[in-house]
């Protein structure tokens, strides 16, 4: 005998109503774009799986649940819109952790045209970044520093019409900067540093929002780009870059100035040392030749530190650095300084002079008696030069050249 089974109609209308809902359920959970969804299933399986760590926000990522509708532990690192009505949501941001992922970036990742936060930064992503980063049209921050990436960058971030900020520090990125970055406008924060950049840094005073710009450390050549005049932060060092660098004291707002390790000519102007907020002026390791001190400079100036050292200065230590009231640090060593150390440079020391080197120059002469106190805390040295410096000073250590060293230079002078 047939067994059958027998469903009454009010039982088959609770199965499709089970159903409906089912679907219902499962269509609200979906919240999450597919693409976007799918953008980062993409990235994690472009990670070597035996470089996620188990307690990493990676290893969060359980694609079982919906990344926007995931709570307590799941997909660490990723933010998501809120529409606040029925529409889907997209993946706004990913900000992940230093866990020493290895893999490569995903040409996936410009599907996710909503993001405004990308951050891969402190891991050992390599291999080139994919075109499809110009499609980030949203972004507002990028930060991939400290990782491996390889290649040029003119492919994509001219497309980033919305970034204000820019971290590609830490990296084996090559090739030139391309001109139209000049093109992004919202710009304020800029760092290539120690990457393998070069050719001619363009005119960029047309980013006229940027305060910070950090190009050391590459291969960079010529001489100083057109900046912009609300630049607070400059750092150009370690690279081959040539040149007067006068055209800084036009830009009123820098504060901190480090141009070390070039090939930069000509002088330390009056018109930098002079700038009213700069707090911090290196450019050691050039070729300049003077520097500019009067008696006017100095008063309210807030520089603390000035460093010179391993130039090509000539000429007598300037009297007037005593009227730079907020001076600390000052380094002038391994020059062509002759002539005597100034009697006020002793009034300065420890007040608020905390470190002076002047070692390896052809100073002569004998020291202020302020060097000569048992109490000084100051460091610093005045080594090889031709002065009358007692090796029982610290600050005297390592000796003095003859005498007949520094006639000579004087007479070169």
């Amino acid at each position: 005998m047939d067994s059958h089974i027998w469903i009454s109609p009010s039982s088959s209308t609770s199965i499709v109503l089970a159903m409906v809902l089912a679907l219902t359920l499962t269509f609200v959970h979906s919240l999450t774009l597919r693409s976007d969804t799918e953008a980062l299933q993409a990235l994690r399986r472009s990670i070597d799986p035996n470089m996620i760590p188990p307690s990493s926000y990676i290893s969060s990522w359980d694609f079982s649940a919906d990344p926007c509708d995931s709570t307590g532990a799941k997909f660490l690192g990723i933010l998501c819109s809120n529409p606040g009505d029925n529409s889907t949501n997209r993946i706004i941001s990913i900000e992940l952790d230093s866990a020493g992922y290895d893999g490569f970036l995903t040409h996936n990742i410009g599907n996710l045209t909503e993001l405004t936060s990308l951050d891969l930064s402190r891991n050992q992503f390599r291999g080139p970044l994919p075109d499809t980063l110009k499609n980030l049209k949203k972004l507002t921050q990028i930060s991939l520093s400290g990782n491996f990436f390889t290649g040029g960058i003119a492919g994509w971030i001219n497309g980033l019409r919305n970034v204000e900020s820019i971290d590609l520090s830490e990296n084996l990125l090559s090739g030139p900067i391309p001109p139209r970055i000049s093109e992004l406008r919202r710009l304020a924060h800029i760092s290539f540093s120690n990457n393998e950049f070069s050719g001619r840094i363009p005119d960029i005073n047309g980013l006229w929002k940027l305060q910070t710009l950090d190009l050391g450390s590459n291969m960079f050549v010529g001489n100083l780009p057109k900046l912009p005049t609300k630049l607070r932060s400059l750092t150009l060092s370690h690279n081959q870059l040539s040149g007067h660098i006068t055209s800084l004291g036009s830009l009123k707002e820098l504060r901190y100035i480090d141009l070390s390790d070039n090939k930069f000519t000509g002088s330390i102007t009056r018109s930098i040392l002079s700038l009213p907020e700069l707090n911090q002026l290196n450019v050691s390791f050039n070729q300049l030749a003077s520097i500019e001190v009067n008696t006017h400079l100095g008063s309210g100036s807030p520089l603390q530190v000035l460093n010179a050292q391993r130039n090509r200065l000539q000429g007598h230590l300037p009297v007037s650095l005593v009227n730079f009231e907020n001076l600390q640090e000052i380094n002038l060593a391994y020059n062509g300084l002759t002539g005597r150390v100034p009697v006020a440079y002793g009034q300065r020391l420890g007040r608020p002079w905390k470190s002076l080197f002047l070692d390896d120059n052809f100073l002569s002469g004998r020291i202020p008696r302020q060097f000569n106190s048992s109490a000084l805390r100051i460091s610093g040295s005045l080594a090889n030069n031709c002065l009358s410096c007692p090796v029982t000073i610290p600050i005297c250590g390592g000796g003095q050249r003859p005498a007949s060293a520094c006639i000579g230079e004087i007479g070169n002078h």
